[in-house]
């Protein structure tokens, strides 16, 4: 009975589990039902669906962010939001780039300023890659140059992968501060001071942060490069969503990287830059030579060592098996491969261009019952006595002098700039890019020294786009339920991961306890305590009165007994006693008087 219990609750369990799957179905089911109504049904009905189909009720409205332009408000160089729908203040490159075929060396991707595909705020615009494969070149003036001082740098903007990226880049370049600068030149070998941003390729997730330091002796330029970020950057890259990349850099030489306002990076500038800042004060002399009597060598032979008498050198390492035997059945006649009967030459076979033809060779099917065909030979086996080629062994080299190094000598290039902040100025910023994906989205421009300002251009811009996408996102099981639609298989997971559990909490946990009677046995065998008696009254008169009549039966025959030897002259006290016995153990013997007795 408890079992049939547990197993209606389990099926009743998996029921309703299973009826997510039947209510979604069974909406597919009936649009495709209404689809196929016939002529037959009369206006009247037609109406009353109509009607129950209005009044039924429907999903609450998807929450609408409405969009306005963000306002840069506070101290800033530059602040872009593409609203106007123009490219106004930028401009296109008209130059080549140097070293590569005439047919692609022109800057001539094309870029537009439009919304979204996707979008979820109508009105926001941005600026968007549009061609693949295609150098692209673009940059617009700031306000006015930055010049590294005593304020730190903050530079953010958005990138939207809106199609994913295969391989290429959506990095900035901060152009350097310049009478020579012309945006319409602006190629990939114009000065600048730092290039910051994401880019792809392959497997490679990258996300670039190099400014280029002006060596203070010779005044050459070299790129520093950030250590690479320890955080996973792939779903930044895939998800199509708009992330907001921001960089700060601070007077005391840290610099910090974030995306979408979380810390993905950060270090210093004299640390944590490839190549480092500072060369090494020392520097190996390249005129010191290494002695032709240095001993590098930790370990030697042993000069002293000599071969023992018995070590046989010609020992082979494998020997056959001595204690091998021929399998009985083994077919030494037979070969292992015999020409294949029912093949034929081709007709084309030319014996003088191709030869005499031979059938191809099959394996012999004698041999498949056998245990082996052909010559036999016994198997190889390790050889005990086989030692190998015999070497001294290796003791410590008494002449060890350690690895030689070169001498080191003061480095005539050594420098040290305690301050990398104070880079070069830049005055304008510029997208420099070759990409095989199209229709990259940059949008909201801003490069300041105070990093709240640029905290509330990024709430008034990143901000509505992160709340419009997470409004239109479907609830979580809106989402698990379309998933299981493309998925079918889902489904299966769903009742593993949902279902199952519930059931065994149900069986497990709400069921009844054992029955008193099954606990009072357990207990009455574990003690000699008395126990009352739990059987029916119907079973219990049944069985004493089964015992009471085998009783009396025992109790016959012991008085027919008593008779006999009275009449052999038995002594009337002894016969009395006789007589008295059986009815003394009737009465110990009934149930109830031992049930009387224990008690």
């Amino acid at each position: 009975m408890e079992l049939k219990m547990r197993l209606c609750v389990a099926l009743l369990s998996l029921s309703l589990c299973l009826g997510l799957m039947g209510h979604v179905r069974a909406q597919e089911e009936a649009e495709d039902m209404e689809m196929d109504v016939e002529d037959a049904i009369d206006d009247m009905q037609a109406e009353d669906v109509e009607e129950e189909e209005e009044k039924a009720p429907s999903p609450p409205p998807v929450p609408t962010v409405t969009y306005r332009a963000p306002e840069p408000m506070g101290e800033h160089f530059f602040a872009e939001s593409f609203d106007k729908g123009t490219l106004q203040g930028w401009v296109l490159s008209q130059a080549k780039k140097d070293g590569i075929d005439e047919e692609i060396a022109k800057y001539d991707g094309k870029w537009e300023v439009e919304e979204m595909k996707d979008t979820k705020l109508p009105g926001d615009k941005g600026l968007v890659l549009k061609s693949r494969a295609k150098h692209h070149a673009i940059s617009a003036l700031l306000l006015r140059p930055f010049t590294f001082d005593t304020k730190p740098l903050i530079v953010q903007y958005e990138v939207n992968f809106q199609t994913g990226i295969d391989c290429g880049g959506a990095y900035i370049k901060l152009l350097s501060q310049s009478p020579d600068l012309d945006l319409e030149e602006f190629v990939d070998k114009t000065p600048y001071t730092i290039m910051f941003g994401p880019d792809k390729c392959g497997e490679d997730y990258k996300l670039h942060f190099i400014f280029r330091h002006k060596n203070p002796k010779t005044g050459e330029f070299e790129e520093k490069h950030a250590k690479k970020p320890d955080s996973d950057l792939r779903t930044y890259y895939t998800d199509k969503k708009t992330h907001l990349y921001t960089l700060v850099l601070n007077p005391d030489n840290s610099f910090e990287i974030l995306i979408d306002q979380t810390l993905v990076n950060s270090g210093s500038l004299l640390n944590d830059m490839t190549p480092p800042i500072n060369p090494p004060a020392e520097i190996e002399d390249p005129d010191d030579l290494k002695p032709e009597d240095w001993d590098e060598r930790p370990k030697i032979q042993d000069p002293d060592a000599v071969k023992p008498e018995d070590w046989d050198e010609d020992a082979p390492a494998k020997i056959a098996d001595e204690d091998a035997v021929k399998p009985d059945g083994w077919l030494d006649e037979e070969p292992e491969y015999i020409s294949d009967p029912d093949a034929l030459k081709p007709e084309d076979w030319d014996e003088d261009m191709d030869g005499e033809w031979e059938a191809p060779q099959i394996p012999n099917p004698v041999c498949e019952t056998a245990p082996g065909c052909g010559p036999w030979e016994r198997p190889v086996i390790d050889n005990p006595n086989y030692k190998g080629k015999w070497k001294p062994p290796m003791i410590d080299n008494p002449n060890y002098q350690g690895v030689w190094k070169p001498r080191k000598i003061p480095n005539p290039d050594f420098f040290e700039d305690l301050h990398p902040f104070r880079m070069t100025p830049f005055s304008a910023v510029g997208l420099e890019l070759w990409s095989m994906s199209s229709d990259i989205f940059f949008d909201n421009f801003f490069v300041t020294s105070d990093r709240t300002v640029a905290e509330r251009w990024a709430a008034d811009g990143w901000g509505l786009k992160k709340a419009a996408e997470g409004a239109a996102e479907p609830g979580l099981v809106n989402q698990m339920i379309t998933a299981a639609e493309e998925r079918p298989w889902l489904w299966v997971v769903y009742v593993l991961t949902v279902a199952l559990p519930l059931v065994l909490i149900i069986v497990f946990c709400c069921t009844g306890k054992k029955s008193s009677e099954s606990t009072s046995a357990a207990e009455y065998k574990k003690t000699d305590a008395p126990q009352p008696d739990v059987k029916e009254e119907a079973e219990e008169e049944e069985e004493e009165a089964k015992e009471e009549e085998s009783e009396a039966k025992k109790s016959e025959e012991e008085e027919s007994s008593g008779e006999a030897e009275e009449a052999a002259g038995s002594d009337s006290k002894d016969d009395g006693d006789a007589s008295e016995k059986p009815e003394d153990d009737v009465l110990r013997r009934s149930p109830r008087n031992r049930k009387l007795r224990k008690d």
